[in-house]
């Protein structure tokens, strides 16, 4: 049985969902409106949640709303790096992405000097 999420979660997830939904939008008043008022009394969360969106997606395409965020919302500067810093991390998971393993290749069991199942070379 699965349990709900924590309100604070939920309200993370919906911040974040309308900073991406307005990415590319010029006009960015409208936008801090809307993070604000979602946010309620909770600048805590808006400041972490749109600051770390700030970070990750910073770049040409939402230069308008990551520097509206930066500069209309109290705190969300300081949350940024920690966005960045997430854009940065590699890829993780089982099967060879990342900075460890490379780029996965996936190759035949019959390949010329790989091992097969049955383990013969």
């Amino acid at each position: 049985m699965s349990r709900p999420l924590h309100p604070d979660v939920l309200l993370g997830i919906h911040l974040s969902a309308i900073c991406s939904r307005h990415r590319y939008d010029r006009n960015t008043v409208p936008v801090i409106a809307e993070l604000l008022e979602m946010a309620g009394d909770r600048v805590d969360i808006l400041a972490m949640e749109a600051g770390r969106w700030a970070g990750y997606y910073d770049d040409e395409h939402s230069a308008a709303l990551v520097a509206a965020i930066v500069t209309e919302i109290p705190g969300a500067a300081a949350w940024t790096a920690d966005g960045a810093r997430r854009r940065a991390a590699p890829a993780h998971g089982t099967t060879g992405f990342g900075s460890l393993g490379g780029a996965f290749t996936p190759q035949r069991a019959d390949a010329p000097g790989r091992a097969s199942c049955r383990g013969q070379a």
